[in-house]
């Protein structure tokens, strides 16, 4: 029976891989095992390799993108999650998933060095992976609850019909409200939060260091059931790699090759002497019409270079219409300088009775400041949410991690006002 191996790679600040062979049901075939990348080329040297990434160095996202496929759907992804990303494009990979029926897209970001240690590490240990995949998408889906997995201070969560997404903070409790799970008490303002049927799942170790606290927590449930992992996350996981729709990150310059090189090999010289003579014979039909073509050549880059700068990510159709509806839109929207300044001014109010938090940087697009943020606690972003709510304007945490100054967030501010216009 084919056996397949389970890899997973370390997360930051640790070194040992761990790894567990499977058969072609996902079950596992031996003891999940641990040490370096080699030994784990040693134990399958025949069998087909699946790589589980840490999903805390990526960003997964699921945006709604134009119909296409191909380049043309792999050009849109990185103006749909511009309001999301804190790095150059150019420095990044993304990797596509299948449109789901509610009209999502599973997308996943990733550094492009980060993929090549990956793929350099696994390379010279001898290993070339079907699939990376970020490990928490190959979390079980339950129709019904919530499913949590915790792993020291890392908080991965999947609600029914949704992408799993992960929080790495602590104590539990915060990663909790910054996940959504539970109402946050600092906020007062808010409505009452419906309550969530929870199954977590997690190790004997991390359940007695947070058996405490959940039992604390235990009313802010509808109900919590507990599934201890003996043997760790990695059997569990397996268990989804056949039916999972996780993300292949294998995809653009980082695409698994194939055998299509030796099937080539023998028809290269006559296709390469075949593409000579349709050269040749395109660069004579085409000298002969570049003078007449020239000028509006150089007119037709004119007016895609001002588009492309006005309107990043759209097709040129007609130039005048298309800029003319975009401009009446922002018109109606009311975006402006004074709308700028005015987010600015509530910031500035906001953040004068928060000495210790600092701003790292900071774009406003569509009546949207978006921010990195330095914070003592996550109890300060909580205040810096009411110190603006005060003055109609609300603020998001998109995501959160400790650093040794306390929280960095990345949190968008927006006008209420602004958000309820059509």
């Amino acid at each position: 029976m084919p056996q397949t191996l389970l890899l997973r790679l370390p997360p930051p600040g640790q070194e040992e891989t761990e790894w567990l062979v499977t058969d072609e049901a996902g079950e596992s075939a031996s003891l999940r095992q641990r040490g370096s990348l080699t030994l784990a080329a040693a134990v399958s040297r025949t069998g087909k390799v699946w790589v589980l990434a840490p999903a805390t160095q990526m960003l997964l996202a699921e945006p709604e993108l134009p119909p296409g496929s191909g380049v043309k759907l792999a050009r849109a992804v990185p103006f749909a999650l511009e309001e999301q990303l804190t790095e150059d494009i150019d420095q990044l990979n993304f990797a596509i998933g299948r449109r789901r029926s509610d009209g999502g897209t599973p997308v996943v970001a990733v550094s492009r060095a980060l993929m090549e240690g990956w793929v350099s590490d696994l390379k010279a240990a001898g290993l070339e992976p079907v699939a990376i995949y970020p490990d928490i998408s190959l979390m079980p889906e339950n129709p019904t609850q919530t499913v949590l997995w915790l792993e020291k201070s890392r908080l991965a969560v999947r609600r029914p019909g949704a992408q799993a997404f992960v929080v790495e903070l602590s104590p539990v409790s915060e990663a909790l409200v910054v996940a959504g799970v539970i109402a946050d008490p600092l906020d007062t303002t808010a409505e009452p939060k419906t309550l969530e049927s929870v199954v977590l799942y997690v190790t004997r170790e991390d359940w007695v260091e947070s058996q405490s606290e959940f039992e604390h927590l235990a009313d802010k449930f509808a109900t919590l059931k507990v599934q201890l992992l003996p043997d760790g996350p990695l059997p569990w996981l397996a268990r989804g790699l056949q039916s999972s729709d996780a993300v292949n990150l294998l995809q653009g310059d980082f695409a698994r090759a194939t055998d299509f090189g030796m099937r080539w090999r023998p028809w290269r010289t006559a296709a390469l002497l075949a593409l000579g003579l349709l050269t040749a014979h395109i660069a004579a039909e085409a000298l002969q019409l570049h003078n007449a073509k020239r000028e509006g050549t150089e007119l037709d880059s004119q007016i895609a270079a001002v588009f492309a700068s006005a309107m990043p990510g759209e097709t040129v159709q007609d130039p005048r219409r298309q800029m003319q509806a975009r401009l009446d839109r922002i018109h109606k929207s009311g975006a402006g300088p004074e709308e700028f300044l005015r987010s600015l001014k509530v910031l500035s109010d906001a953040m004068a009775v928060m000495p210790k938090t600092d701003i790292d940087a900071l774009s406003y697009r569509e009546n949207t400041l978006d921010m990195k943020v330095t914070a003592p606690a996550l109890a300060s972003l909580s205040q810096l949410s009411q110190a603006t709510g005060k003055q109609g304007w609300t603020v998001e945490i998109q995501s959160s991690t400790p650093v040794a100054a306390g929280v960095e967030a990345h949190i968008q501010m927006r006008n209420q006002a602004s958000r309820a216009r059509p």
